[in-house]
């Protein structure tokens, strides 16, 4: 049967609707029916992409506008599949009462199936669109309570409709870049022989030391509260207290002692009181490790991975980024083109500082040797001094985590931070402390108990091996390559301060 249907397949495309009607009337069953419409009902993109006039199809989408002349109903149909859509076009003069029917009911927002022939048009704007011979309303949506009109929304009114702004422009846009960017992530590693690990998101221990965590637990909270009584942890779900992850960097650190390279990508959870346009509590890392691999080895790892994530938003989302480039970020596109074919530059931590001092005056937040890093410092960096991205090393084992390796002037830590324009730092990493003795004392200096870490430490027993690793926010790199400000408009449902409504 498959043969039978790809054979009328082709005979459909070339035809016209109503040759193939009769196609679907004679001789075919049910199912053969079926499978014959799914072929001829692509998504909007495909049918853009082909733009094969003559073919017979049927679109189905919502409505992003509708304008009616005294000859012609337009409609710009959209399915989501791609930025642009479908003009569907109805001859005002010869509209079946049925179709009359339906397109009063049209309204922006609603669900439509339209079929019709693929032709040239006549306007610019489109290469081809749909002569439309007939519409199914499959969902109303009522223009009086709609929130969604046509006309600017600001971002701010549109996270408070969260369920709906998908279907806007921007939002639209991100949400392909985000599944573009997620498919880059791990076609990047899989090419260089990384496995993809799963982490756990409920933890006991704390990998950045922080306590910023969002506690785990299934104790009556609100009884313990009236009883006066202290929270018995021993009784609670995993016998201690738990946790909701930070990063899955400890954890995929024991895979890569096994499988060499590896790499986790998933939610993480921050419990930071901030309510700024760069913080989430809930947000997704990328966190590759890789055994036998040194500071050097992960500067160039993470160097090539900004580059590929570039490369492939420029050739596969030339669509939207065309749209955040005209109207969210002007100069987006040479901004990403420039960092994807420039050499990173090099830079100690001290060094750096040093040049921070030069301009001592002109930051809000006063540079000396030991302070973190500011944004302002770290644009300052990439956009005066270098002129492109670079990557910072050797910071103050003050300023950074546990696990990072300790070096020879035990003052400082192999450490990097990779800074780009615009945004500052978007990749943090570290060759991490592989001596068991060295690891232990800094999990002490930081004043933290070793016993939740006691399988890490372990790690550092049987075999241990030089290692690195980074961390990539991804949201982060979205609002890099949308040049959208906020972090909220690039994640579906964003989480934060007093924001879980979704």
């Amino acid at each position: 049967m498959y043969s039978i249907i790809t054979h009328l397949y082709k005979v459909a495309k070339a035809g016209t609707l109503a040759i193939l009607q009769i196609i679907l009337r004679r001789g075919l069953g049910q199912k053969a029916k079926k499978m014959l419409l799914l072929c001829l009902m692509k998504d909007i993109k495909n049918i853009l992409a082909e733009a094969s006039v003559g073919s017979a199809i049927t679109a189905k989408g919502w409505v992003r506008t509708k304008r009616e002349t005294k000859n012609a109903i337009f409609i710009e149909l959209n399915d989501g599949s791609s930025f642009n859509g479908l003009q569907c076009v109805f001859d005002a003069h010869g509209l079946s009462k049925e179709n009359a029917a339906a397109l009063s009911r049209s309204n922006t927002g609603a669900a439509l199936s339209v079929s019709g022939t693929l032709i040239d048009s006549p306007a610019s704007g489109q290469a081809v669109e749909l002569k439309a011979d007939s519409v199914t309303v499959i969902g109303e949506c009522p223009a009086d309570s709609y929130p969604l009109q046509k006309k600017a929304h600001s971002l701010e009114f549109l996270r408070e409709i969260a369920h709906l702004r998908p279907r806007t422009n921007t939002i639209g846009a991100a949400a392909r870049m985000r599944d573009e960017m997620a498919y880059a992530v791990h076609s990047f590693f899989h090419e260089r022989g990384f496995r993809y690990i799963h982490t756990p998101i409920i933890t006991a221990s704390d990998c950045e030391g922080a306590g910023e965590m969002f506690q785990v637990t299934n104790l009556d909270l609100d009884a313990l509260v009236k009883s006066g009584q202290p929270a018995d942890y021993a009784k609670d779900f995993f016998g201690k207290k738990a946790y909701l992850s930070v990063s899955g960097q400890l954890n995929v650190e024991c895979y890569a002692l096994a499988l060499g390279k590896v790499y986790t990508f998933g939610p993480t959870f921050r419990a930071e009181n901030s309510n700024t346009t760069r913080h989430l509590a809930e947000f997704w890392m990328i966190e590759p490790e890789f055994s036998f691999a040194e500071l050097p080895d992960n500067m160039a790892l993470a160097e090539e991975f900004i580059k590929y994530l570039f490369g492939w938003a420029m050739e596969r989302c030339g669509e939207d980024l065309a749209f955040f480039d005209k109207r969210v970020q002007p100069g987006l596109i040479a901004m990403l083109e420039e960092v994807k074919n420039k050499k990173f530059a090099h830079m100690s931590y001290t060094d750096a500082v040093k040049e921070l001092e030069k301009k001592s005056s002109s930051f809000e937040f006063k540079p000396y040797w030991g302070c973190d890093l500011q944004s302002e410092h770290e644009r300052y960096l990439t956009e005066s001094v270098i002129g492109g991205p670079v990557i910072v090393t050797d910071y103050p084992k003050e300023l950074k985590a546990f696990y990072m390796r300790l070096n020879e002037d035990g003052k400082t830590v192999r450490a990097m931070d990779v800074l780009v324009p615009r945004i500052g730092e978007i990749i943090g990493g570290s060759e991490r402390e592989y001596r068991y003795d060295v690891l232990l004392e800094n999990i002490k200096a930081k004043g933290l108990d070793p016993e939740p870490y006691w399988w890490y430490l372990e790690l550092r027993k049987f075999g241990s091996a030089p290692h690195s690793g980074f961390g990539l926010g991804f949201e982060r790199l979205l609002r890099y390559v949308t040049g959208l400000e906020n972090i909220r408009d690039v994640i579906p449902f964003p989480r934060a301060v007093k924001q879980a409504e979704f």
